[in-house]
């Protein structure tokens, strides 16, 4: 049977918020079967539990927070998407402040990270949510509209399109598709970095987000050309780094997705709006698990290797 997993041992990493700019230290731990993913702020006075789930989703501007009262986890996104393109199940993270820390801007380094912690079969089977019937959220009208879209899919594929009529980006694909069964997520998105443009910077630190961004975590632009001095890791990274997003948003479904997600301009809210509305349509899905990897679709067993 396809086996639930977590990590071997504890790692460590430090780093600073995207949006908060503070320096944090990031733990991750392993954690029993049936655990599921969640955070603690363990820099608090008493431990904050955040299980990570769509409905603990307080704030999405910008980003993909967890929300608790008054107390935050935020920038999430990037770790959950590492953790379902490894097939993580179970883990403990625990941070020292209320941002998971940006690294380099993509889920490349949690990756690593978690690769060098060793991944760890559990004696429990995975549990997967399979889509059964189309759900889909929509915003705006005309030009303006976005929207996104789960449909059943025997595996694991997802499609964007993004719209941002910016010379960098439009030199660019504005249009990116994977498909698990035959792409390889650490290879073709999880370097794919998150973006900016210097127009912004100041509206966003005003709102109090990317007090951290630099050159050295995100992608910036002028308004006409990429700053940094490396350029662009792939030729489609702006879209790519949207679907990265959309993995880790739809992990908070709370397991990995047996279905096919489509979306043209969506982001953290729509994400979270759809994760909610395929949770809320008890007839929209089903739990499966799968008894061995001759019946499990291919995008679940061709990628998920233990390292």
């Amino acid at each position: 049977m396809l086996r639930q997993r977590t990590i071997q041992k504890p790692i460590s990493t430090k780093g600073v918020g995207l949006h908060s700019g503070r320096r944090v230290e990031l733990t991750l731990r392993p954690a029993e079967p049936n655990t599921g993913i969640v955070f603690h702020r363990v820099d608090l006075p008493e431990v904050v539990d955040f299980p990570a789930r769509a409905d603990e989703v307080g704030d999405t501007r910008m980003a993909s927070v967890l929300q608790q009262g008054n107390v935050r986890v935020s920038t999430v996104e990037h770790l959950m998407s590492a953790l379902a393109g490894l097939g993580i199940d179970n883990l403990h993270v625990d941070l020292t402040a209320e941002e998971v820390p940006i690294m380099d801007g993509s889920a490349g380094t949690f990756v690593y990270l978690l690769r060098s912690a060793g991944l760890q079969e559990q004696p429990a089977a995975k549990r997967f949510i399979r889509v059964l019937k189309p759900i889909e959220v929509r915003e705006g009208e005309g030009s303006d509209l976005k929207w996104a879209r789960l449909e059943p899919y025997d595996g694991f594929a997802l499609s964007f399109a993004i719209d941002f009529h910016h010379p960098a980006i439009d030199s660019t694909a504005n249009f990116a598709e994977v498909d698990f069964a035959k792409d390889s997520y650490t290879k073709t998105i999880a370097r794919a970095r998150t973006f900016g443009f210097v127009s912004e910077v100041e509206a966003l630190r005003a709102a109090g987000l990317a007090r951290g961004g630099s050159l050295d975590n995100a992608i910036v632009m002028d308004e006409y050309r990429v700053l940094n001095s490396d350029g662009l890791r792939y030729d489609d990274e702006f879209v790519k780094h949207k679907i990265l997003d959309a993995i880790g948003d739809l992990y908070l479904i709370g397991k990995p997705l047996v279905g096919r997600y489509v979306a043209c301009k969506s982001g953290h809210s729509l994400n979270n709006r759809l994760a909610r509305a395929l949770l809320a349509h008890r007839d929209a899905w089903e739990p499966i698990t799968y008894e061995s990897t001759a019946t499990a679709p291919r995008a679940f067993t061709t990628e998920w290797k233990l390292a």
